[in-house]
C-alpha cells in the first residue's frame, strides 16, 4: 500500500500547532488538541456580499463579481413599475449608478459596468407591454439605441455591447413563446439563427460566437434541464444540466460555465452546477435559494456574482462565488 510519505515526500508531522502557511494537500497531526488535519479544496463557495440599495427582483445584470451592474426590475413599492434605477457593485458596496430612460423588469443584460447593453423587458407604464427597446451604458449614462425587431420578455441577453446575443422570451401577444435569435452590432440588429426550441427564462452564458442557452421553460410552461450551444452559425443540443430549472442565472464561457438559482415546481433552489465544455457538476450552494435574479454576465466560473431575485420576498441579498477555495479541515475516518 502507498504511503502518505510516498505521495507527498514527507511524513505526517506532529505540531503542536497548524501551520500558518499550509500546501494544499497536506496533512498534520496537532498534538496539543489530539486532531489529525489536512489543507484541502472546497470546490466553489458562495460568500454574502454588500446589500443592493433597494430590495430587487427581475433586474438585468452586467459585469464582473468586482465590478458589477444591477439594471431595473421591480423595486417593492410600486411593486408593478419597473425602477429606472442602475447600481454599481465595487466587489464590497453597491453605489447608484445612471438613471435609466425607460425601466423594465424581466429585460436582459450583457456587457461590462462602463459599457452595458440592457434590453426587452416588460412595462405597466403606459403603454403597458412587451418591449423591444434597447439602452446603452457608458459608466455615467444610459443612452437609447436601436431597438430589436421582436419585443421579448424573459429572454437569455449574451455578450458584449458591441457583440450581443438576443434569445427566446415571450413576446405579444403575451404569453408568445419566442424562437427568433437577433445579433447585436452596436448599432443594428439582424435576425440570427432561431433556437430550435422555443424557451424562456433561460440562462444565457458566453459571448456571440460561442455561448450556451441553458435551462428554462419550453412550450407548456414545463421546466426543462436541456442545454443548448452556439457556434456563431448553428445550435446544437450540450450535456443536459442535472437539474431542470428557469429563472435561473449563469455566468462564464461556453466551456466553463456556471448555472445558478432559479426555480422548479416544488420551490427555490440553492444550487449551483458547473460545466467543463463536456458535463455538468454540481458545486456549492447558495446561501439563499432565489429565483429572478441578475448575475455578473461578464464573470468567470471561478468568479461569479448574483443580487436581486426573490426569496420569495424581494432581496437585497448579493452573493459572491469563487472556485477553488480553501480551508484547513478536520480528518475523520467518517
Amino acid at each position: 500500500m502507498t504511503t502518505f510519505k510516498e505521495i507527498r515526500g514527507t511524513a505526517i508531522q506532529s505540531v503542536s500547532s497548524d501551520p500558518t502557511n499550509p500546501e494544499v494537500g497536506q496533512i498534520w497531526y496537532n498534538n496539543t488538541i489530539g486532531v489529525l488535519k489536512g489543507y484541502r479544496s472546497l470546490g466553489g463557495v458562495w460568500a454574502t456580499g454588500g446589500n443592493l440599495p433597494a430590495a430587487v427582483d427581475q433586474n438585468a445584470g452586467a459585469g464582473t463579481q468586482t465590478a458589477g451592474l444591477s439594471i431595473s426590475g421591480l423595486n417593492p413599492s410600486p411593486g408593478t413599475i419597473a425602477t429606472t434605477s442602475s447600481n454599481e457593485y465595487d466587489g464590497s458596496a453597491w453605489a447608484a449608478g445612471g438613471t435609466l430612460g425607460a425601466g423594465s423588469y424581466g429585460g436582459m443584460g450583457c456587457g461590462t459596468q462602463t459599457s452595458a447593453l440592457f434590453f426587452g423587458g416588460y412595462n405597466n407604464t403606459p403603454p403597458a407591454g412587451v418591449r423591444a427597446t434597447v439602452q446603452e451604458y457608458d459608466g455615467t449614462n444610459w443612452s437609447p439605441a436601436n431597438s430589436m425587431s421582436i419585443e421579448r420578455y424573459q429572454g437569455a441577453g449574451i455578450g458584449t455591447q458591441t457583440a450581443a446575443i438576443a434569445t427566446g422570451g415571450i413576446r405579444e401577444p403575451y404569453a408568445t413563446l419566442v424562437s427568433a435569435v437577433e445579433n447585436y452590432d452596436g448599432t443594428n440588429w439582424t435576425s440570427g439563427t432561431a433556437l430550435p426550441t422555443t424557451r424562456l427564462d433561460a440562462a444565457g452564458i458566453g459571448i456571440q460566437t460561442a455561448a450556451l442557452v441553458a435551462g428554462g421553460q419550453i412550450p407548456g410552461f414545463s421546466e426543462t434541464n436541456s442545454v443548448l450551444s452556439w457556434n456563431g452559425s448553428s445550435w446544437t443540443s450540450a450535456a443536459n444540466l442535472n437539474t431542470g430549472r428557469r429563472q435561473a442565472d449563469g455566468s462564464g464561457i461556453q466551456t466553463a460555465a456556471l448555472v445558478f438559482g432559479g426555480a422548479t415546481p416544488t420551490g427555490l433552489l440553492t444550487s449551483t452546477e458547473s460545466y467543463n465544455g463536456t458535463s455538468w457538476t454540481t458545486g456549492g450552494n447558495l446561501n439563499t435559494a432565489r429565483n429572478l435574479a441578475a448575475s455578473g454576465t461578464n464573470s468567470p466560473n471561478t468568479a461569479s456574482l448574483m443580487f436581486g431575485g426573490l426569496t420569495p420576498s424581494k432581496t437585497t441579498a448579493t452573493e459572491e462565488y469563487t472556485d477553488p477555495t480553501f480551508a484547513v479541515q478536520k480528518i475523520t475516518t467518517s
